[in-house]
């Protein structure tokens, strides 16, 4: 019996089985209930941990998840491969994020942040890890290089709620992007440095060696990246063995560069994710995305076992005076004074205050700062260590109270605050229009008086004249591009349609948009001018959802469009109602309606109108010379109506 085998015995098949349904059915249904209450996701995945773990345990006198002995029984120890393996992945998938042009699109202030302002944090980190949590130097130099981090996980779903753009959200937005594996790489070397004093090696020829595995891991991960660009620019690999062989290739590239060093290997995932985000391969928006669901999956996973892990009494060393001296000076001293003397004469004043404030930690500060804990708490109790680093049991339990912390504090916060600095953008989310032509012109008017904010994109320049001189704001470019991802604002809208002639390229635009407003949030035209099924259609797995109703082409709306029918808002009141609006307007096509609360809400097969008092319609009809007597009657004024 080997020793897989053995410690399958000692906790029980079933046993483990359980643990792993549990462990996923937590950190997924963690997620999707962080969706539906508009909530950090984090939060919640770290609280389930907790539940079944320590707060479980206090209860009922045994863990109902208890990960050490679960996965690391029977002298066999598989937590941390498992957690080493997940973060690896992790790093892989914030590498694939981060282009070399991004560093030039984001600006001076990103870069003086990442390159003066990073290494400025580690330094005054390592003081407050020092001094005021009471670690160790060797743990708190670790910590605090994994501190740097800040989560784009974490910061992405802030900038949305907030309504923060422009030059503050960039900021936010690039810096989280670029300093997630920066962090990370911060923490590797330290802990190197840090193993080479503890075993009492030549500090110069073992940094030597370092600096050698260092580069053959950087080396060996462009290798793999390189490898896999030219495999699957010459077809070597079929299209849906890509993203299967990329992962497998992320594993084998994190075991080889262990076999050079230990913890190379987070180095050089990182780098070939780096390579990859810089080939300009075809394609890669979907390698991202199976790399994103993955990371999805690994990242719950990894949450709940690491907070289940955690024991009461762990948990109440943490709970601690020092604990909250070191939170109090990392987030109003070190944060503040880090953006502030990286960023001088790049920023405004405003926009310096709120950045000094706004640093939440995520998924990769848990999970590196835990990985690296037990990496010191091992090498502390080596025969040879001349350090004991007692703070290394400290390095999780805090890390959590970062996490906790940042994301609480800074989610309540950065909305007030950014309205009081005059940061945030005053009205409701936008809307953003791809295609141009008379008929979404119009419609962009429309959106534009009922105080909805209306993006125009197309590739076009001559066909964004009529919306430029109509004083609408407007997208030159192609939105599917990566260049749109850095030039477009996509803090300023939450709703896609897709509007053009081509509905192929309706559905790109959807699909393109979907993962991340969610399928419910893009439209596009219907593809023929009948209301039956068509078979050669593109299929709805594939497309936005149907604006308007089956049979409203492009071609129907600008055929009607030049024979004089226009946009109307409709305002519904207790005298005019939806029947009412029906029975005057037959032919009327209702696009669109506003609700009291300010939702904006767009109409087709898969939602009727509801109507109520208070609501504002948009519709699409033939023009009328004046208003029904009804409308007449109603207490507010029902309608007004603008001809294209």
């Amino acid at each position: 019996m080997n020793g897989i085998d053995f410690a399958l015995a000692s906790v029980g098949s079933s046993e483990l089985i359980f643990a792993c349904a549990l462990i996923g059915a937590l950190g997924i249904g963690a997620q999707w209930l962080a969706w539906r209450l508009q909530a950090p996701a984090i939060v919640l995945m770290a609280l389930a941990g907790l539940a079944v773990g320590p707060l479980w345990a206090v209860l009922f006198g045994e863990a109902l998840l208890d990960p050490q002995r679960v996965f690391n029984g029977g002298g066999k120890e598989l937590l941390r491969p498992i957690v080493s393996l997940a973060v690896a992945v992790i790093l892989f998938e914030g590498g694939l994020v981060l282009k070399f042009e991004s560093l030039r699109e984001a600006g001076a202030a990103v870069r003086r942040m990442v390159f003066l302002g990073g290494p400025l944090a580690w330094f005054l980190g390592t003081l407050a890890a020092r001094y005021t949590a009471g670690l160790d130097w060797g743990s708190a130099v670790v910590f605090a290089g994994v501190l740097v981090v800040t989560g784009p996980t974490v910061i992405m779903p802030l900038l949305r709620q907030s309504k923060l753009g422009g030059r503050a959200g960039a900021f936010l937005k690039w810096e989280g992007i670029v300093n997630d594996p920066v962090g990370a790489l911060f923490a590797v070397a330290a802990f190197e440095i840090i193993r080479v004093a503890a075993t009492g090696e030549s500090i110069l020829g073992k940094g030597a060696m370092i600096v050698l595995a260092v580069a053959l891991g950087v080396g060996l991960g462009i290798a793999f990246g390189l490898g896999m660009v030219r495999a699957f620019r010459q077809g070597w690999t079929p299209e849906y063995l890509k993203a299967p062989i990329i992962f497998a290739s992320i594993i084998l590239c994190y075991a080889m560069a262990e076999m050079i060093e230990k913890e190379i290997g987070l180095v050089a995932v990182t780098a070939f994710g780096m390579t990859l985000a810089n080939s300009r391969l075809a394609g890669l928006n979907e390698l991202r995305k199976f790399k994103e669901d993955i990371a999805v999956l690994l990242v719950s996973g990894v949450f709940v076992i690491l907070t289940a892990n955690l024991t009461p009494d762990v948990i109440r060393r943490a709970l601690t005076w020092n604990t909250l001296a070191f939170l109090i000076v990392m987030l109003f001293v070190v944060r503040p004074l880090s953006v502030w003397i990286a960023t001088f004469g790049t920023l405004k004043r405003n926009e310096a205050l709120l950045l000094g404030w706004i640093a939440p930690r995520g998924v990769v500060a848990v999970a590196v700062s835990s990985l690296f804990a037990t990496l010191l708490y091992d090498l502390g109790r080596q025969g040879d260590s001349k350090f004991y680093f007692s703070g290394a049991e400290q390095i999780t339990p805090l890390a959590f109270a970062m996490v906790f912390a940042t994301v609480v504090l800074h989610g309540f916060t950065i909305g007030p605050l950014a309205r009081r600095l005059g940061l945030a953008r005053k009205e409701r989310p936008g809307v953003l229009l791809v295609g141009v032509n008379p008929w979404s012109i119009d419609f962009a008017r429309t959106l534009k008086d009922i105080g909805i904010e209306p993006i125009l994109a197309d590739n076009t320049w001559r066909r964004l004249r009529p919306a430029r001189e109509a004083g609408l704001s407007t997208f030159f470019g192609e939105v599917l591009s990566e260049d749109a991802e850095v030039r477009l604002d996509h803090s300023a809208f939450d709703q896609v349609l897709g509007l053009s002639a081509n509905e192929p390229y309706n559905a790109l635009v959807s699909s393109h948009f979907a993962p991340e407003l969610g399928r419910h949030k893009v439209f596009q035209l219907s593809a023929q001018e009948t209301e039956e099924d068509d078979h050669r259609t593109l299929g709805l797995s594939t497309r936005g959802r149907t604006l308007i109703r089956r049979g409203r082409s492009y071609d129907s709306l600008i055929r009607d469009h030049y024979r004089g029918w226009e946009f109307s808002k409709t305002r519904l009141t207790d005298t005019y109602d939806i029947e009412h609006f029906k029975r005057d307007r037959p032919k009327a096509d209702i696009v669109a309606e506003l609700r009291p609360d300010g939702a904006l809400n767009f109409l087709g097969p898969h939602r009727e109108v509801k109507g109520g008092e208070g609501v504002t319609l948009i519709s699409f009809g033939p023009p009328r010379e004046a208003e029904t007597p009804a409308v007449e009657a109603a207490e507010t004024p029902a309608e007004t109506t603008e001809k294209a």
